[in-house]
């Protein structure tokens, strides 16, 4: 069927600035000529993997070691500086679930702009409209700015919109760690059905239940070395034993 997504040879770097105490002395001496130095970041390089059309994917590793930056990456919505990302059709991203919401626009307008950037005709958002709003359960607040909306509010609403996006390709980040139990289970469902049709999906998560739910293959990242590719068995057993990983 093919490859959905090739990740090949990848890195990204950061900028760190490494600021110092700047002292009387040092003004006298040196003056404006007193800097701080900067330095460089890889949370990885030289990663390459290829997820297949319709192949659930986890990725695990310790804070720090790139997996939500990894994702961005997937998504077009960072650049590597290394290597080169293959994506073989549209991407549902479901990181940093509402952070895409400008607070002073009401809720339906969120709604539409959104859609709109990911592609779809007013046509096609209206159509979606009502099921959207009704699954996330707060259709008495459509034309409420969303600053005002609870933190579990923006997130039924920004999961909702993502997932009546049909797209094949999912981009999931930790979704299922926000909300409460009902939002959760709910989150849950959806994604079983949208597997069920065939979908791609590559997962960050920490939640072992979810990974060995959804995913036979998993990946390991690891800060500065070689990513290790398995089974999400064999990968939740290497990570779970690693004295690094804690």
């Amino acid at each position: 069927m093919g490859d959905a997504i090739v990740v090949d040879n990848v890195g990204i770097k950061f900028a760190i600035n490494r600021k110092r105490r700047i002292g009387v002395k040092d003004l006298l001496l040196q003056g404006s000529q007193v800097t701080t130095g900067v330095g460089e970041y890889w949370p990885f390089r030289h990663i390459s993997f290829t997820v297949g059309q319709g192949e659930s994917v986890g990725v695990v590793g310790r804070n720090g070691c790139g997996k939500s930056t990894l994702l961005r990456l997937v998504a077009g919505v960072m650049l590597p500086d290394e290597g080169t990302i293959e994506v073989n059709g549209g991407v549902g991203a479901m990181i940093e679930l509402s952070a895409g919401f400008v607070g002073d626009l009401t809720a339906r307008e969120n709604v539409f702009l959104i859609s709109s950037l990911h592609g779809f005709t007013r046509e096609q958002t209206e159509e979606r409209f009502d099921e959207i709003f009704k699954w996330a359960g707060v259709q008495r607040f459509v034309d409420t700015p969303v600053m005002h909306f609870s933190s579990g509010m923006r997130a039924r609403l920004a999961f909702s919109i993502v997932t009546r996006m049909e797209e094949p390709i999912l981009l999931v980040d930790e979704v299922l760690a926000v909300g409460d139990k009902a939002f959760r289970k709910k989150c849950a469902v959806v994604i079983d059905n949208m597997l069920s049709e065939g979908r791609t999906m590559l997962l960050v998560s920490h939640n072992e239940r979810d990974l060995l739910r959804w995913c036979k293959r998993g990946i390991y990242l690891r800060r500065e070395q070689p990513p290790v590719e398995g089974t999400i068995e064999e990968i939740l057993d290497l990570y779970n034993n690693d004295d690094d990983a804690t």
